[in-house]
């Protein structure tokens, strides 16, 4: 039976591609183990490689923002990356380094069991949603996925980047936030 400790163990020691060799921190997940909603993310930056947490940098600030407007923050939710170790200079993380690590991604879904995920941008939304997935043209529809309501809305850093695309992110919110109160058992 898996638990959180062996599947940080395994992970931590894990060599399968090139990004393990050149992490300063393995940046497995944070936020609450046993939430109904997850948020996955491509891969960790800079400032998530030095402190080893998910989403801290200045797009973690905006994520952040972000989860308040809908009445959530880390300790409600569970946030993790496809992979879990930072592409250099932050590019896209390649097929084969979302391959050698989608195990610790599907390990940590089958340990939390959201309800509902939301893929933070395009390379979360292909390897979760579909491989052709849009983010432009798809974002903010909901998919039905083993059992689970899927959505992807803008990576945080994209809309730093643009910020024309914040009020298509902001519906995206407040879609998540009407599923959250449609389909978890909590109050968020």
């Amino acid at each position: 039976m898996d638990t959180w400790d062996k599947l940080k163990h395994d992970c931590a020691g894990c060599r399968r591609c090139s990004l393990g060799d050149t992490r300063q921190h393995l940046v497995f997940g944070d936020g609450n183990p046993e939430a109904e909603v997850m948020f996955i993310g491509e891969g960790p930056g800079e400032q998530e490689d030095i402190q080893g947490v998910p989403f801290v940098g200045p797009a973690g600030q905006l994520f952040d923002k972000m989860m308040e407007m809908i009445d959530l923050d880390r300790k409600k939710v569970y946030i993790a990356n496809i992979v879990k170790c930072r592409p250099p200079r932050n590019r896209d993380p390649l097929n084969v380094e979302q391959d050698a690590c989608r195990e610790w991604l599907s390990r940590q879904v089958q340990l939390i069991n959201p309800k509902i995920i939301v893929c933070l941008g395009r390379i979360s939304a292909q390897a979760i949603i579909k491989q052709d997935f849009r983010i432009t043209k798809e974002h903010g529809e909901w998919f039905n996925i083993d059992g689970r309501r899927v959505m992807a809305t803008y990576h945080p850093s994209a809309l730093l980047r643009d910020v024309s695309k914040r009020p298509e992110a902001f519906m995206d919110l407040r879609a998540i936030r009407k599923e959250i109160r449609s389909v978890c058992d909590r109050t968020y």
